[in-house]
C-alpha cells in the first residue's frame, strides 16, 4: 500500500498507466468494517480518499491507522478492509489499465 495525503496531490490523484473504471462514496458507522468476512482484492490498484473521520486499514493481516485527508492506494492483489474508529466517509476508485 502506498500511503500519502490529499494535499499532495494539489492537482489530482492519478496513477500512470491507469484510468478511473468505477467508484463511489461511502460511509461506515463507528466499528462497522467496509467488506463481508474473507479476503478482498483487487486485480488492479484501488484508491481511497478519506473525506472525514478516522479508522485503520486491516491489509494482508496487519493494521494501519488512517484518517481524514489521507489517501490510501491498495496495490493489485493486497487483501484489504477498512474499519471506521469514528464515523468514515471515503471516496473509493476502482482503476483499469489505459488500453
Amino acid at each position: 500500500m502506498r500511503r500519502s495525503t490529499l494535499a499532495e496531490y494539489g492537482g489530482g490523484v492519478t496513477l500512470p498507466g491507469y484510468r478511473v473504471e468505477s467508484g463511489g462514496v461511502s460511509s461506515l458507522a463507528p466499528g462497522e468494517v467496509s467488506h463481508a468476512r474473507g479476503r478482498h482484492t483487487h486485480p488492479d490498484p484501488e484508491i481511497f480518499l478519506i473525506l472525514s473521520g478516522a479508522g485503520r486499514i486491516h491489509l494482508d493481516g496487519r493494521a494501519e491507522d488512517f484518517a481524514a485527508g489521507d489517501v490510501l492506494i491498495v496495490e493489485p492483489g493486497e487483501d484489504h478492509h477498512l474499519e471506521a474508529v469514528t464515523g468514515v466517509v471515503t471516496t473509493w476508485l476502482h482503476l483499469e489499465p489505459v488500453p
